[in-house]
């Protein structure tokens, strides 16, 4: 499918092994296409629901080995069997998509750290999967690093979530801080809502470096993709910081001198 998203990462890069890269694009063409039916276009709620339960049934079939008439799942099926994937972690993002349907806000950071719990972990236990490289202390790295990039696109896509009409910082951190939700993006200056995204651009950099030995453990050229999706990650909350938490005047997003950067720490792990 063609990529028409902005993302912080290349999908598939040159750093991936040959070999996987159809079982990369089969499964990012399902999570990017359910993504999009959450969160894309003009469908009511109920249609959204509907369209995610026939992906749900689509998986199911998967699952029992069945292939589908469509072909994205004909192919993720059969990806799924060469590799002995669990359709498991493809559920769970399916369940977050789900919410993304009807929450609009989240309570806490506990509620916010269990939407990335299947909104962005499922990603890296599939690769773990993939490079064969799971085991205990990689899965909870990875759920780090993952989440981690979930926190850092919500930190820079505020302005956008907010026009769709939600909010994914913490109702508890935004009255900690005293910033109302009714003044997001009135005044990005107030000392309030920069000492709000100082705390969750430091939070979600905590998060990264704690997961960061991952990327280490991991032999190779995965290691490598790894370290630079550790490294573009932080790299964004520093665009954050240089706009000084002014998200709403323009997106902090990498820009080619950016990866130079990138690059260059990789290399420095």
């Amino acid at each position: 499918m063609p990529v028409e998203h902005y993302e912080n990462f290349p999908v598939a890069s040159f750093l991936l092994p040959r070999r996987l890269v159809p079982a990369v694009e089969a499964i990012y063409a399902f999570a990017r296409s359910a993504d999009d039916i959450a969160d894309e276009g003009d469908a009511l709620p109920a249609e959204r629901l509907a369209s995610l339960e026939r992906y749900g049934r689509e998986l199911d079939a998967v699952e029992r080995g069945a292939m589908s008439a469509d072909p994205m799942f004909a192919r993720l099926s059969r990806v799924v069997a060469d590799y002995r994937l669990p359709v498991a972690p493809m559920h769970d993002l399916l369940s977050a998509f789900r919410q993304d349907v009807v929450t609009t806000r989240y309570a806490d950071y506990t509620q916010l750290l269990d939407y990335c719990r299947r909104s962005a972990n499922p990603v890296g236990r599939l690769m773990l999967e993939l490079y064969d490289a799971v085991d205990e202390r990689n899965l909870r790295d990875s759920d780090a690093i993952c989440t981690s990039l979930q926190l850092i696109n919500f930190w820079q896509d505020v302005a956008i979530d907010l026009a769709k009409g939600r909010i994914y910082i913490p109702q508890e951190d935004l009255e900690r801080h005293a910033v109302l939700e009714t003044e997001l993006g009135r005044d990005p200056s107030s000392p309030a809502w920069r000492t709000l995204m100082r705390f969750e651009v430091e939070r979600a950099r905590a998060l990264m470096q704690s997961g960061a030995p991952l990327a280490m453990r991991l032999p190779g050229r995965v290691g490598w993709e790894l370290r630079l999706m550790i490294q573009g990650g932080l790299r964004i909350l520093e665009a954050i910081e240089k706009v000084d938490y002014d998200v709403f005047g323009r997106r902090p997003t990498l820009q080619p001198a950016d990866w130079i950067v990138v690059a260059w720490r990789a290399m420095k792990m």
